[in-house]
């Protein structure tokens, strides 16, 4: 109804950063869809999580995640405390959305967030079938030795 009578789909502010991110992180399927469909910017930065496919990626919402990359979202966009999706959704021990994330290119190497980067998410969790996966896309193990 707010949408239908002119709301910005794409307004920011408040812990989430916007709409998608927070609807993304609480599993709101049907409000995703709807924010998609009104022309909710899918990349969109800020708020906790970054941006709605690490928020989604982090709750484990396998649809909204397919979604989200099917409407064109970053795999590798950077920010929110995880540092990125991939990183998000290894800290939370997601296999088939990381499988997915991997898939679509995300970069297994990436720095940055709480943990500095996916391997050392899932290492922090426990997740082995996780720390797998990312060792056979060529994780870098060097991170612990460099300077």
């Amino acid at each position: 109804m707010l949408l239908d009578k002119g709301a910005d789909v794409n307004a920011q502010g408040g812990g989430y950063g916007n709409a998608l991110q927070a609807a993304s992180s609480r599993g709101h399927e049907k409000i995703v869809q709807m924010l998609l469909d009104k022309g909710a910017d899918v990349n969109a930065q800020g708020g906790e999580f970054g941006n709605a496919l690490q928020a989604a990626s982090s709750r484990g919402h396998e649809k909204i995640v397919q979604m989200l990359l099917d409407k064109g979202a970053d795999v590798n966009a950077q920010g929110g405390g995880y540092g990125n999706a991939l990183q998000a959704v290894s800290y939370g021990g997601h296999e088939k959305i990381v499988q997915m994330l991997l898939d679509k290119g995300a970069d297994v190497n990436a720095q940055g967030g709480h943990f500095g980067n996916a391997l050392q998410a899932a290492s922090y969790r426990g997740h082995k079938k996780i720390i797998q996966m990312l060792l056979k896309y060529g994780t870098d193990l060097d991170f612990a030795v460099k300077d």
